[in-house]
């Protein structure tokens, strides 16, 4: 199963009334360049959204105000990821699905893509998806680059 947790650029201030500053740079801290960048907010606690998986789209997942749970799996293993710091992305690699869940009500899920909203890029039934999966395998992950020792490397599997 293929992602990244990576620390955002972080600024803070020594007067907190100041706030702070999260920002990332496109092919630097993340390993593609941004066609859509879109964020979800005023959702309620225990919301449950996302259910669905991109076909090609990479997508970097932060919570600037918050926490919510994101649920990942390739149809084999399944894994959760809490999202409670701005600091703190998450780089969905193709091939995954996923599902988010608000832990506390008001926050906040930015996301950046690698690609221009497409709806036959989605896949919405998990039934579907695990489909997908089995008539694609690895091939749903082929593409794929890792962080090591500052810098983004691609590779295929």
């Amino acid at each position: 199963m293929k992602y990244e947790i990576v620390n955002l650029k972080t600024v803070t201030n020594e007067d907190e009334k100041l706030g702070g500053l999260t920002f990332i740079e496109a092919e630097r801290d993340i390993p593609f360049a941004i066609k859509r960048i879109y964020c979800i907010y005023k959702t309620e606690e225990n919301q449950h959204r996302g259910f669905h998986a991109h076909k090609k789209n990479w997508q970097l997942l932060f919570c600037p105000y918050g926490v919510i749970d994101i649920i990942i799996t390739d149809g084999e293993e399944k894994r959760v990821v809490t999202l409670d710091h701005p600091s703190k992305g998450l780089v969905l690699y193709p091939g995954l699905w996923r599902e988010m869940i608000w832990k506390q009500d008001d926050s906040v899920l930015c996301v950046a893509a690698s690609e221009y909203y497409d709806s036959e890029e989605y896949i919405r039934s998990y039934d579907e998806y695990l489909q997908y999966r089995k008539e694609v395998g690895n091939d749903a992950e082929a593409d794929t680059n890792t962080f090591e020792g500052g810098g983004w490397i691609t590779s295929r599997k």
